[in-house]
C-alpha cells in the first residue's frame, strides 16, 4: 500500500498520479482511491470514498456544461489541464448507482518516433500523400500516444494542415511545420461523422480520427 498524508482534494489525488509516476487514477464508492502501476492497482492509504466524496471531488473540474452531460447521459470523457500537475483524460460512469471515475495522465508533449523506437515503416507511412492507416490495440497499448508521435513527425518536417477529431482532445500539438486544427466532439462539433464530412471542405492533408466506436 502507498501511503499518501493528503486531504481529499482531487488536486492532490492527481498529484499521487505523478508523484508515483502511475498511469491512472481510480474513484469508486466505498473503496479506496487506487493508482495503477506497473499495470497493477495499488491503494492510497486513504479512507474508503463515499458516493458524496466522489460527486464533490470530480464535480469540482467540471464546467455547469459538462455537469448537465453527466446527469444526462450518465457518462462522460473529457480532458482537462491541472495547472503544476500535469494534462490528464477523465471518464466519469455510474456504478450500482453511485459515480465512479478513471483519470489517466497524458504526457505534456506528444513523444517522437524516436523516444518511441517506432519502427522505420512509421516515417514511410507519414510521408504518404494517400491512405488510411488504422492504429489498433486494446486499452492501453499505446495507441494515442503513437497517433501523436505519428503527427509530430509530420509536424516537425511537412507543411501540411492536419485536422483531429477527438473526444476528448488528448495531446495539444503547437505549429511548427504544420498547422493544426483540433476539434473536439461535444464543443467544437457535434459527432465525429458531422466532423469528417466537414474536413473534406476544410482543405486538409491529414485527418486524424481519434477513435472508431461504430
Amino acid at each position: 500500500r502507498l501511503k499518501m498524508a493528503i486531504n481529499f482534494t482531487l488536486d492532490e489525488l492527481l498529484g499521487s498520479v505523478t508523484a508515483y509516476n502511475a498511469s491512472d487514477l481510480h474513484l469508486v464508492a466505498n473503496a479506496d482511491p487506487m493508482l495503477r502501476l506497473d499495470g497493477k492497482l495499488v491503494p492510497l492509504n486513504l479512507p474508503k470514498l463515499t458516493n458524496e466524496d466522489i460527486i464533490s471531488l470530480c464535480y469540482s473540474v467540471l464546467t455547469d456544461e459538462q455537469k448537465k452531460t453527466l446527469e444526462e447521459e450518465l457518462e462522460l470523457d473529457f480532458s482537462f489541464e491541472n495547472p503544476g500537475v500535469g494534462r490528464f483524460r477523465g471518464n466519469y460512469y455510474y456504478e450500482r448507482g453511485s459515480l465512479a471515475a478513471a483519470f489517466r495522465i497524458i504526457p505534456p508533449r506528444p513523444l517522437s518516433l524516436d523516444e518511441l523506437n517506432a519502427p522505420a515503416i512509421f516515417k514511410d507511412l507519414v510521408k504518404k500523400d494517400k491512405g488510411l492507416v488504422l492504429v489498433t490495440g486494446p486499452t492501453g497499448s499505446g495507441k494515442s500516444t503513437t497517433l501523436a508521435a505519428m503527427l509530430n513527425e509530420i509536424n516537425e518536417n511537412f507543411h501540411k494542415h492536419i485536422i483531429t477529431i477527438e473526444d476528448p482532445i488528448e495531446f495539444i500539438h503547437p505549429h511548427k511545420k504544420s498547422i493544426f486544427s483540433q476539434r473536439e466532439v461535444g464543443r467544437d462539433t457535434k459527432s465525429f461523422l458531422r466532423a469528417l464530412k466537414s474536413a473534406l471542405r476544410e482543405d486538409p492533408d491529414v485527418i486524424l480520427v481519434g477513435e472508431l466506436r461504430d
